[in-house]
Formats: structure tokens, sequence, C-alpha cells
């Protein structure tokens, strides 16, 4: 195995180190270097903290910023952030009106951050939003029921864009909450990941093999099926999705392609095009787009697709300004 790192032990910590220094006009570190928050932060709204292990880059961190989150929480290599970081990123950011956790919905996220939640709740107002958009219901060691993967940027930037505008903890929740049922994202892997602190791949693929349905830790997908062109890969995808998430031809959605770390961008884009071909056929406005690499597994050469059905108030949150590392646009 081959990485550019000095020490596994060491490579998250240097490498946020080297972040916050590359982005010290957004970002800074909060206390003890527990977290990554806003360079200033907003008193008045309610505060955003997500997290989770790092190998997803750039989220979480590269979403810390104006019209997204206040705070992000980085584990070890899909190791899931401590009580303590989310506590801590509690106390700091929070600017009176109370903390949202956004949490995708893997155990170790779970209950480390409900745990943070209960003890933070004698001193904070707090609420949870837990991300489920993967298509496969999964049994797997990590989870039960739907994963959050690459839908989590969608929810953090939605509801990034109403906290700078004023809603309340309350109304934050529920449209998290809401959004859980129109976000569909499904994966496929070429290859698995190669961990650092393990220096193997988390499997193995035969060179006509492919892995449909993966999360984001490396974990195997759902069924090993043979390998495709570009347009059955993604029309297998879509099927997938849509059957799950049924939009009509009044809908508008937002169409998402993630690279998951090793997949070149031209790649990513010929995906997209695929995927809006088909929309096309089946006469489905897709109002919104975003193709890059934002949601990944290391080192994964793969991608994922995600669909989201949004009404016209969430199509302006989407739009709404954003000025982060990793996402950034003027309305």
């Amino acid at each position: 195995m081959k990485k550019f790192m000095n020490k596994a032990e060491t490579l998250v910590a240097e490498s946020l180190a080297g972040f916050v220094a590359a982005h010290e006009r957004l970002v800074a570190f909060g206390a003890e270097r527990k977290f990554v928050r806003r360079r200033t932060l907003r008193r008045g709204k309610v505060a955003l903290i997500s997290g989770g292990g790092a190998g997803h880059e750039p989220m979480h961190v590269g979403f810390v910023g104006k019209g997204m989150l206040d705070a992000a929480c980085t584990g070890h290599v899909f190791t899931s952030p401590t009580p303590d970081q989310i506590i801590a990123a509690i106390r700091e950011t929070d600017g009176g009106e109370g903390c949202l956790l956004i949490v995708k919905n893997y155990d170790g996220d779970v209950m480390n951050f409900e745990m943070a939640a209960e003890l933070a709740a004698a001193e904070h107002r707090i609420a949870t939003v837990v991300v489920r958009d993967d298509v496969n219901p999964s049994g797997s060691k990590r989870s039960q029921g739907r994963r959050g993967v690459a839908g989590t940027l969608v929810v953090e930037k939605l509801l990034g864009a109403a906290a700078e505008a004023g809603w309340r903890l309350e109304e934050l929740s529920a449209l998290g909450d809401d959004l859980n049922a129109r976000i569909r994202t499904m994966g496929v892997a070429l290859g698995g990941v190669t961990v650092p602190d393990t220096q193997r791949e988390t499997f193995v693929l035969d060179e006509d093999e492919m892995e449909m349905g993966v999360g984001i830790h490396g974990e195997p997908g759902r069924a090993r099926v043979n390998f495709a062109t570009a347009d059955q890969i993604v029309e297998t995808m879509l099927e997938a999705i849509l059957s799950d998430l049924a939009p009509d031809g009044g809908d508008k959605l937002l169409l998402f392609i993630n690279g998951f770390g090793g997949t070149p961008v031209s790649e990513l884009y010929l995906a997209y095009n695929a995927a809006r071909a088909r929309f096309a056929r089946l006469g489905v406005t897709v109002a919104r787009s975003l193709v890059g690499t934002y949601v990944t597994s290391l080192d994964m050469a793969g991608l994922s697709i995600t669909v989201a059905r949004l009404d016209e108030r969430e199509l302006s949150l989407w739009d709404a300004p954003v000025d982060t590392a990793a996402l950034r646009w003027r309305s």
C-alpha cells in the first residue's frame, strides 16, 4: 500500500491541520482541536453540527461555513467522533437558538451523537435529524435500515440555508425529517477501499465484476454483478432509485452524481449525461444538478447517484448563497 502519509495514527490530525490552514478565511479549530468550526460564528441563529469518521472528505469539514454547517466533528478513519467532541462543538457554537445535529444513519454515529445530545440537554436546546437516503435497507454491521450516504450533502445544504435565513430549531428539524422520504441514493464500486490502518482492501473484485449498492465505509454492497457499460450501470441504479422515490412528470428533481474518491471527473459527467437522458425519456424535470467528488470512501473507484424531489421553497434554499471550502456559490 502506498499513501501520502507519515503514520496511519497521525494521518487524520495532520490532514485536518492542513485543511484548516488552507481555508483559514472560512474555518478554525474549536477547543482542543476537537472539531472544526466556522471562523466567524453568528449569534441568533440555530447552529448546525455534523460529523463522522475521516475518509469521506470533503464531507463534513468541507461543508463548514456560511450557508451550511457551523461545526464538524471528525473521528478516525471510518470511526465515529466521540461524544466529548460533539459536546465541545455544541458548547462553542450555540448562539442562543439551540443546535441541530445532522447525523448519518450508521450505528456508531447515531449512538455517539445521541449520547452527546443527552449530556448537553440540560444546558442547550438540541434536536437531531438522522439522514437515511440509501435506496437499500441495510442490515450490515454498521447500520440498521437505510444508511446515510451522499444525500447528507443535500440535507446539510438545505438546512444550512434555512438556518441562515432564521428558521427556528423545530422548523429545521421538521424539514430534515420530511426530506428523508424524498431523497434517495445508490452507489456502485469497481473496487474496494484501501484503509490506512489495515493496509489492505476491504473487498476485492475480479476484472469482470462490480459491487452494486455500496455504502461509504468500504463495505460490500447488496449484489456482486457483471461489469457493464456506463449506460447500463446508470440505468440499473436509476431503476432502483426511481422505483423507491416514484417521481412523476410534475416533480422537480435535484440530480447529484458523486465520486467516491477514485473516479475521474470525466466519468462522473458521463454518468450524469446518461442519467439526464433517462430523465428526458421519462419526461421528468431535472431542475438542479451537482457533479463532483464530495462524499468519498477514501480511494474507492466508484460513484453514487442521488435524486431528490424538491418543492419551490427547497429549490430556493438550494440556490441560496453558500461559502464553504467544498461548496460555494452566490444566489
